[in-house]
């Protein structure tokens, strides 16, 4: 017997998956943070 069945395939590509979106909101969320400091920052030098 095969250890790469369709549900286990599966299962590793949903976990794949859900850890590549971690990262990806992860650097959105990183990337709106820094743009709010620098609109904050912007705005006090004025």
């Amino acid at each position: 017997m095969s250890r790469n069945t369709e549900k286990n395939i599966k299962k590793h590509n949903d976990k794949l998956h859900k850890a590549q979106d971690k990262v990806k909101k992860a650097k959105v969320d990183r990337a709106a943070q820094l743009k709010a400091i620098v609109k904050k920052f912007n705005e006090q030098k004025e």
